[in-house]
């Protein structure tokens, strides 16, 4: 497969409200309702590169930043940060906004791995990420060193 993608071909800004089963009696959001809008966000970007299923093999850097609370917008932006054989790295950026005063911070971080997989389950090749600005061209230096942090942590176990 020579096929190449532009990172803006598969990203996606998804946006959620927040209501109280989202949230614990105090008002905040639980942390574990916002890991699952990452990964359905991370997949629904992944499966846009690769035009394939895929799974989550590993969540790096989930940094929760603010509070978000019942009744703020979500805001999960998310794009292809790098792409190796069959495994993609997602980032996402998540965002809260206040749709009364307008105010948005931002709320959570995490890079999420994503494996490609074929009809029969198996990893299946995706195609190559052409980064074309300069933060996009950041990204996947950076992210291509977590990679390489991750599968020397991997051979030391």
């Amino acid at each position: 497969m020579d096929v190449a993608k532009r990172v803006s071909e598969s990203a996606l800004v998804s946006t959620r409200w927040m209501f109280p089963s989202d949230a614990n009696p105090a008002g905040n959001v639980f942390g574990g309702a916002i890991v699952r809008y990452i990964d359905e966000v991370a997949a629904a970007v992944a499966q846009r590169h690769g035009r394939c299923n895929v799974v989550i093999a590993s969540m790096d850097r989930m940094d929760f930043h603010k509070p978000v609370k019942i009744g703020d917008l979500l805001i999960l932006r998310a794009s292809v940060n790098y792409v190796g054989n069959t495994s993609m790295e997602i980032g996402v950026r998540v965002e809260a906004e206040n749709p009364r005063t307008g105010v948005v911070a931002h709320a959570a971080s995490a890079y999420c791995t994503m494996v490609a997989l074929d009809e029969s389950g198996k990893p299946t090749r995706v195609p190559r990420l052409v980064p074309e600005t300069d933060e996009e061209k950041r990204r996947f230096r950076e992210a291509e060193l977590r990679k390489k942090a991750r599968l020397k942590q991997k051979e030391g176990k």
